[in-house]
């Protein structure tokens, strides 16, 4: 959730698009979107489509990367 959350963020801003801009372009609440950006509240599918769409990427543009894989213990 967080990782996401980081990811919509960089997306949004980059963009150039307020929260609130963002929301109502998305048709969702500010709130509600504060709250994914924050990994406060979990996200479907369609709700992620509706961002993406509102940002103009694809929902692959606002997954986050993979992240490091772990250190070995030696």
């Amino acid at each position: 959730m967080v990782r996401f959350g980081k990811r919509l963020r960089e997306v949004r801003t980059e963009a150039g698009v307020s929260q609130e801009k963002l929301a109502d372009l998305a048709k969702l609440h500010r709130t509600y979107v504060s709250s994914v950006e924050r990994g406060k509240n979990n996200i479907s599918l369609v709700n992620i489509e509706r961002l993406a769409v509102a940002l103009g990427v694809t929902m692959r543009d606002l997954m986050p990367a993979d992240p490091p894989p772990p250190k070995a213990k030696t």
